[in-house]
């Protein structure tokens, strides 16, 4: 037998295209692995803007890469992260591409701590961090709220243990029930849509957010973000009656009260007759230790204005007033006699002489004089008493200038007017600023490089996020991504080309 015969006997080597090897290795390990579930630490986490989560599952030995699509991720109940022990439930795939070999994940869940419990405390810190625990963002209850809403299941034993304390308590009070699921699929939008529909209505003053006792998984509807955001934007107050005393939910933090019970929550919104009589009481006792306090207050100062220097002294210059008056008056009086007697001393002096004249004659001379002299002591006395009501009503106007309401009042008005022109200036500079504000957002807008992107620029990024200026920072094969004006770009690295 010849060598060429030998050789044909042999077996034909089979060549493989890179493609259809890939195929292969593709169908091997999909067959072998196809419901697997393997443990590991999380590393490289990234969630697409597609949905889907990317990531690399590795212990001290290997590593393997893991993709978990935006349908399977939705379903999750926590966010995985870098660092966190994890066992991932899915299938071997081959991703032809990079003919790299990857699970594709159908389920995480955390290794030690549950799921729900660990989504929990995600949740929690994440809205902690937005100030929706804050305290000061509480809104007080009302004191006698005249319609309580409630949401809650129709059927269950929250609403019943409501009812009884209302009626107990406060029998005429008027309660609206939102009925909702408050477990399973679907039960946190009808609790979200139901504190919407309270607050678009208006037609409560308080809301109760309640249900029974329960596990976690029951519970988990109050654990959801859109209920407590709910609960954040309301703008009624919320109060929480979730579960047995030892339960916490996310909505009892966000709530503006938690109360351990329903029935302790239907407690607190209404309080009993007894405890408003008694308030109205201790209201009434505080009003009145007021009105004391403030009449006392004014007592003391109505006495300290009345000792004051400025009060004091107008009443000196008013009895300076009165004792000058009173000295004019004695004045004007003296004069006066003392004109009579000396119109009687000529009256007798006149009578003397009339005995040796003609008395008709000299009666009628003296007789005129005598009118005369009335008329003149007549006149001399209305303008003395003319000049000293002249005198005396200036010193009321000077005492009427010293009047220190009328200066208290002129100042206020003054301070007034002051403070409305600086309220004036204020909002003049205030719109200035606001002006050169929009200027400077303006041209910072102009300065964006996100207007370069718009023009059909691109920036490229590696793996590590660092900017890509050379191709010598990148080898073939390559990850690297592109942001463009309206989203971003993965890319590989297949080829490279400088500039010249």
């Amino acid at each position: 037998m010849s060598q060429t015969s030998l050789f044909n006997l042999m077996p034909e080597r089979r060549i493989w295209k890179v493609g259809e090897l890939t195929e292969k290795i593709r169908d091997l390990l999909g067959g072998a692995f196809r419901d697997i579930t393997v443990e590991g630490e999380v590393s490289n986490f990234k969630a697409a803007t597609s949905g889907h989560l990317y990531f690399t599952l590795k212990d001290a030995h290997a590593q393997i890469r893991c993709v978990c699509f935006r349908d399977q991720a939705r379903a999750l109940k926590f966010r995985p992260e870098d660092g966190l022990l994890v066992t991932v439930r899915g299938s071997i795939g081959v991703y032809e591409p990079r003919g790299e070999y990857q699970i594709y994940v159908t389920n995480i869940e955390p290794v030690g701590l549950g799921a729900l419990q660990l989504a929990f405390e995600q949740l929690k810190k994440r809205l902690e961090a937005e100030g929706l625990f804050a305290a000061d963002r509480k809104k007080a209850l009302p004191i006698l709220p005249r319609r309580i809403g409630v949401v809650t299941s129709p059927t269950g034993a929250a609403i019943r243990d409501i009812l009884r304390v209302l009626k107990r308590r406060f029998p005429n009070v008027h309660l609206l029930l939102f009925p909702v699921k408050v477990q399973g699929e679907g039960a946190a939008k009808e609790i979200a849509h139901a504190l919407n529909y309270f607050n678009q209505t208006k037609a409560v003053d308080v809301l109760i957010v309640a249900r029974g006792g329960g596990s976690l998984e029951d519970l988990w509807a109050f654990n959801e973000e859109i209920v407590a955001r709910a609960i954040a934007a309301s703008e009624i107050p919320v109060i929480t009656g979730i579960g047995h005393e030892i339960d916490f939910t996310i909505a009892d933090f966000v709530a503006d009260l938690r109360a351990p019970t329903p029935s302790a929550a239907a407690e607190i919104v209404v309080r009993s007759r007894m405890e408003f009589e008694r308030h109205i009481a201790e209201d009434q006792r505080r009003i009145v230790q007021r009105m004391r306090y403030l009449i006392s207050q004014w007592r003391h100062r109505a006495r300290d204005l009345e000792t004051h220097r400025g009060f004091r002294q107008i009443e000196i210059l008013m009895r300076r007033r009165r004792q000058q008056v009173d000295e004019l008056s004695s004045s004007l009086a003296v004069v006066v006699r003392m004109r009579l007697a000396l119109a009687r001393q000529q009256v007798t002096r006149a009578g003397a002489q009339i005995s040796s004249f003609d008395l008709r004659s000299r009666a009628v001379v003296l007789r005129r004089r005598i009118e005369q002299r009335q008329e003149a002591l007549r006149a001399a006395l209305e303008r003395v008493v003319t000049r000293k009501r002249k005198m005396f009503s200036g010193a009321q106007v000077r005492f009427a200038a010293l009047d220190l309401r009328a200066r208290v009042g002129k100042l206020r008005r003054a301070v007034e007017q002051r403070s409305a022109e600086l309220r004036v200036r204020a909002d003049r500079l205030l719109a200035a600023k606001r002006r050169m504000l929009q200027a400077a957002a303006l041209k910072l807008d102009e300065r964006s490089p996100l207007l370069i992107l718009d023009r059909g620029y691109a920036i490229a990024y590696d793996a590590s996020g660092k900017v890509l200026r050379s191709p010598d920072q990148v080898s073939l094969g390559d990850e690297i991504s592109v942001r463009v004006a309206r989203g971003q770009l993965d890319a590989i690295v297949r080829s490279k080309k400088k500039s010249t």
